[in-house]
């Protein structure tokens, strides 16, 4: 499995920006504050780093989800932040990378519904453009190792909803939405 820019291309243009709204949306403040609470924790982030056809994974610890599996670098949206700035956020605390939230191509959105919860979960896939500085496990309490795994061969053990999103990339799919009825 490889993830083409040509794939990426496809999928961007096969979903087009709407156009422009007919009425006039309502007017907002200039600054808002998000809402605290449980909901914003169902929304996490992800970051797809390939290079050469292998992407980064780390060995999840200490985790109550998925401990001991292989996972992308990811964390959740906090309140009062943007998606971007929420990706660029994890990444400088994960891998101790820098990533301009400008610079992330939201590559897929998976909205997974789990047979043991009715409110489901939002899981977004961004890949960043470029980053700076160099790749290191910042957080060794929480992931015991990272390593580069080619697409096409993922470990036994990964996430089963790391597995579907960038299965569902690589065929240029931008949105799934397992568990769900229809």
């Amino acid at each position: 499995m490889s993830i083409s820019s040509d794939q990426l291309s496809a999928a961007a243009a096969d979903h087009p920006e709407p156009g422009p709204a007919t009425e006039p949306g309502p007017v907002l403040p200039a600054t808002r504050s998000a809402p605290a609470g449980p909901d914003r924790a169902g929304i996490g982030l992800h970051l797809v780093i390939v290079d050469d056809g292998l992407v980064l994974l780390g060995r999840r610890r200490n985790s109550s989800f998925a401990d001991g599996c292989w996972h992308l670098p990811a964390g959740h949206l906090e309140p009062g932040e943007s998606i971007t700035a929420g990706m660029a956020r994890e990444a400088r605390e994960e891998l101790g990378i820098g990533i301009d939230p400008a610079g992330l191509e939201l590559l897929h959105v998976l909205h997974q519904l789990d047979a043991d919860d009715t409110e489901g979960r939002l899981q977004l896939f961004f890949r960043p453009v470029v980053y700076t500085g160099q790749v290191s496990n910042r957080e060794p309490e929480k992931c015991h190792e990272l390593r580069w795994w080619p697409l096409d061969g993922l470990p036994e053990q990964v996430v089963p909803y790391t597995a579907r999103a960038l299965g569902e990339i690589a065929l240029g799919r931008g949105v799934s939405t397992p568990g769900w009825p229809g």
